[in-house]
């Protein structure tokens, strides 16, 4: 690892389940007792509106029940003491990284204690509930929506994203099913770009062929133990 300065590690669902929050799709297709695509489409919102809100209130209010892990605690300290480059690109919309204290972090897919505007595009902190006809601070409009990615839309910030994973010395996967594009294409574009490249999951995901190496096994000892590596 001594050549290593440039990291980026994407993390998902996985991570987040040893804390007590269910994984986005389980096996049997649903997420939390519902379709996916009923409660994370611009259609379902559309469609009904307070099923949509009350989903994502049930979830925001699930985040006082839960606390970070070890694999969230491990990733703060590397992000303290790593003298290089290190961005957390979360696919998660829960705030575990940061009450663990990791600062260089992104949300792809957006984040339960945020509310989005659908008029003019302000976001802003929320942790309350967000029934349907929520006003906006920013233009008054009853507009508000929850700050998540739906299927259907962009995630957030893909040129920065990109332009960290053509950078990187090492690109670490934790957590994830490699299922979910484009999160799933990050392995490739690291890889190509000359990135070691290493995946830290319960199981083998769909794209565990493009990981130079794959452990296996929980996040919470995983994480811990790749970290203490790095650092030493």
């Amino acid at each position: 690892m001594h050549d290593i300065r440039n990291i980026v590690i994407l993390t998902g669902a996985g991570i987040s389940a040893e804390s007590g929050l269910a994984t986005f799709r389980g096996p049997d297709g649903l997420w939390e007792g519902h379709r996916v695509e009923d409660v994370c489409t611009p259609e379902a919102l559309r469609r009904d509106a307070a099923l949509v809100h009350r989903f994502y209130d049930e979830r925001r209010a699930k985040l006082a029940e839960v606390a970070p892990n070890a694999a969230h605690e491990a990733l703060a300290a590397l992000d303290r003491a790593w003298p290089g480059d290190l961005l957390i690109v979360t696919q998660n919309v829960d705030d575990l990284h940061e009450r663990a204290g990791a600062k260089r972090l992104l949300h792809m897919h957006g984040e339960l204690k945020s509310a989005l505007c659908a008029a003019c595009g302000k976001a802003a902190a929320w942790e309350a509930a967000m029934p349907p006809g929520s006003v906006c601070g920013g233009c008054g409009k009853p507009r508000l929506r929850p700050d998540i990615v739906f299927f259907g839309e962009m995630p957030y910030e893909m040129d920065r994203i990109d332009a960290a994973l053509r950078e990187a010395d090492l690109f670490v996967s934790i957590g994830t099913s490699g299922a979910v594009y484009p999160a799933a294409g990050f392995v490739q574009t690291a890889r190509y770009a000359g990135a070691r490249t290493l995946e830290l999951n319960l199981d083998p995901s769909a794209g565990s062929i493009y990981f130079h190496e794959t452990r296996i096994g929980p996040a919470s000892e995983l994480v811990p133990a790749f970290v203490a590596d790095l650092l030493a």
